[in-house]
């Protein structure tokens, strides 16, 4: 059970870590793109998947989440 709660800690933080580092990758764009990249919508849709996408991840890697990929 515990190992389990570990499994699908991590692949929350995973995830979440990953769409920080997709978030941050057009930082060294030129400042004119900016706008288009940070839009309060695409930030909004950011937002959204920061709280849905650990459900579909867990979902998805379910198999591996309980027994560990034995």
């Amino acid at each position: 059970m515990t190992m389990s709660v570990v499994r699908m800690a991590t692949a929350t933080l995973a995830t979440w870590a990953v769409l920080i580092v997709l978030l941050l990758a057009p930082a060294p764009l030129p400042e004119h793109w900016r706008y288009y990249i940070y839009s309060p919508a695409s930030v909004g849709l950011w937002m959204l998947t920061m709280v849905v996408a650990p459900f579909v991840i867990c979902t998805v890697t379910w198999q591996w989440i309980r027994t560990g990929g034995t």
